[in-house]
């Protein structure tokens, strides 16, 4: 099956999508500013098993808002994976979630768990997770960065928010022959509306945690192998374990070890869903 694309409209929204595979759906939500296209180097390692389902944000590349100054809050784009979902599928689907994407993620479990068969939750940027001092800090955190964008611009902080997720931006453990992600003005702008309207979703989250400690579908918590501990995502998955007592799974590659990884990411991935979807106390393989 070849990749297609189709827009989705929802409130306040229009959004842009692709489809590549074939075999159950899987929908990847990205993190950060990353759009349909980031993902291209992982969804060739698993359109030969999965529907993967790849999507622009609302407010990033072609998915368009009808009121480009606002932004949107997490349930919003939640309800957008939602509406996506119910478009392309009647069965429940795969999900994974990268960073804001694994926050995305959680809301679309809490809020409509038929439509999740497993999500894999890649070190969720999600401070509400956290007991409330270390919540207070890491929300700070993320507020200063946000007024040291809107001071010095994406050159000053770029590094600081890499620092912050545990990203090495010299980092040079990847696999070779990648897709190329040059700084286009499109990243830019898409930088530009993450970082001033997205870190405010995070900000303001309304995931309700008792309502996702009793979620019916199977959360796998996620980490990069080499994320450092004490940085928030990385505590942040710990923290999601703990609220649904699992295990933290821990992937190649850092917090953006989807895309510095791809091969060895689609390798562990299939792995990681295969076992979650096995019935409980069975060790082989799925029939």
């Amino acid at each position: 099956m070849s990749m297609t694309t189709g827009t989705l409209a929802v409130p306040g929204a229009t959004l842009y999508y692709q489809v590549d595979g074939a075999g159950p759906m899987l929908l990847i939500s990205q993190s950060g500013e990353g759009d349909a296209d980031r993902s291209n180097d992982l969804v060739a390692q698993l359109a030969d098993s999965y529907t993967v389902v790849t999507y622009d944000r609302r407010g990033l590349s072609r998915s368009r808002l009808d009121d480009p100054v606002r932004g949107a809050t997490l349930a919003e784009h939640a309800d957008d994976v939602h509406r996506l979902l119910a478009a392309l599928t009647d069965a429940p689907a795969l999900m994974l979630g990268c960073s804001l994407g694994a926050v995305i993620g959680l809301h679309v479990a809490v809020a409509h768990p038929e439509q999740v068969r497993t999500l894999v939750a890649h070190e969720p940027v999600a401070p509400r997770l956290l007991p409330a001092d270390r919540r207070a800090r890491h929300e700070r955190e993320l507020a200063e960065l946000q007024d040291l964008y809107a001071r010095a611009g994406l050159a000053a902080a770029l590094p600081e928010i890499a620092r912050t997720l545990g990203i090495d931006p010299a980092g040079t453990d990847r696999e070779p022959d990648l897709t190329p992600q040059p700084m286009t003005a499109q990243r830019v702008r898409n930088f530009d509306h993450f970082i001033r309207h997205d870190f405010t979703a995070i900000l303001r989250d309304t995931l309700d945690l008792e309502a996702l400690a009793g979620v019916g579908a199977r959360i796998v918590p996620a980490t990069g192998s080499t994320t450092p501990r004490a940085v928030f995502d990385r505590l942040a998955a710990a923290a999601l374990a703990t609220l649904l007592g699992r295990t933290v799974q821990e992937a190649p590659g850092g917090h953006n070890g989807n895309t510095t990884h791809p091969r060895a990411y689609a390798r562990w991935l299939r792995e990681v869903l295969d076992t979650a979807d096995r019935p409980r106390g069975s060790s082989g393989p799925r029939s």
